[in-house]
Parts: structure tokens; C-alpha cells; sequence
């Protein structure tokens, strides 16, 4: 069972960047950006009983038409109970929200337990860029939802 999901605020950013790092070991974002990007509103954490076990983040400025999944992880040992994809739905409803018409993300291309749960959301594949992850130099999948076509 997925973790409730919430606003996040400044004082999740401890335990975000404990996940943060245990996830994307080498290019892990720095704790001054979680920071502004929680600051921003457009961040939520998944939480229960064991504390926060998840987050994410996206770009949704009222009115553009377009938003972005700017990040989303869950603890390791908190995966496979569907606080990934709750954590997508409160993204994609944010976005929904602001008048959103299409969501943008990159995915790492050695990713593919991410990338199969965007696709199962609905995003399809529309580019790739080369050695966008450094410093290992792995490929992003660009993934694009329009959601018109799923309201």
C-alpha cells in the first residue's frame, strides 16, 4: 500500500536528500536546489508511520500549457508499494490543475522499472538525449503525456 502523499516543506529536505543520494548516488541534485524547488510549492513527499519515504517535484507555472516532472524517487526499501505512481498522480493532478495540457520528463535510459511506470500513465517516448546524466554519461528517454487525452 502506498504511503499518503502531502505538500511538501523545508523540513522534508533532510530526509528527501537521504533518499536523494541512496538513488542517484553520482549525480545526485545538491541540497541548495531541493531546497528552492521545495521552497517553490510544486514539491510533495510521501509519508507514514516510518517517516518520509518519497517525494517529488514538478514545474507547473499556470497558464504556460506545459509542465515538467522535475524529480520523483522512493526509498529502496519502500519500493514496489505504489507510492511511485501516487507520487506521479499528485504531480500530474497539479499539473492538471494549472491548466497543464502536456507533461514533459527525462528518464535515465538504464532505468526501465521507471520508464515502464510512466509508460503504464500514459507517456510516450518523443526523444532521446545523449549522455544527459553525468558523470556517467547515460542517455535521457524524453517522455511526453498530453492530458487532453487522458481526462
Amino acid at each position: 500500500m502506498s504511503a499518503p502523499v502531502r505538500a511538501a516543506t523545508a523540513d522534508d529536505v533532510d530526509a528527501v536528500m537521504a533518499i536523494e543520494r541512496a538513488s542517484f548516488p553520482t549525480d545526485a541534485w545538491s541540497e541548495p536546489a531541493m531546497r528552492e524547488t521545495f521552497a517553490s510549492g510544486d514539491a510533495f513527499v510521501a509519508e507514514d508511520e516510518r517517516g518520509v519515504v518519497g517525494y517529488a517535484a514538478v514545474l507547473a507555472p499556470p497558464g504556460s500549457g506545459d509542465a515538467d516532472v522535475l524529480t520523483i524517487a522512493v526509498d529502496e526499501a519502500h519500493r514496489g508499494e505504489g507510492t511511485g505512481a501516487a507520487l506521479l498522480r499528485r504531480m500530474l493532478a497539479t499539473a492538471a490543475e494549472r491548466g497543464a495540457q502536456r507533461v514533459f520528463l527525462e528518464v535515465r535510459a538504464d532505468n526501465p522499472v521507471a520508464q515502464a511506470l510512466y509508460a503504464s500513465r500514459g507517456f510516450g517516448v518523443v526523444g532521446r538525449r545523449p549522455r544527459y546524466y553525468q558523470p556517467d554519461g547515460v542517455d535521457a528517454i524524453v517522455m511526453r503525456l498530453d492530458l487532453e487525452r487522458t481526462r
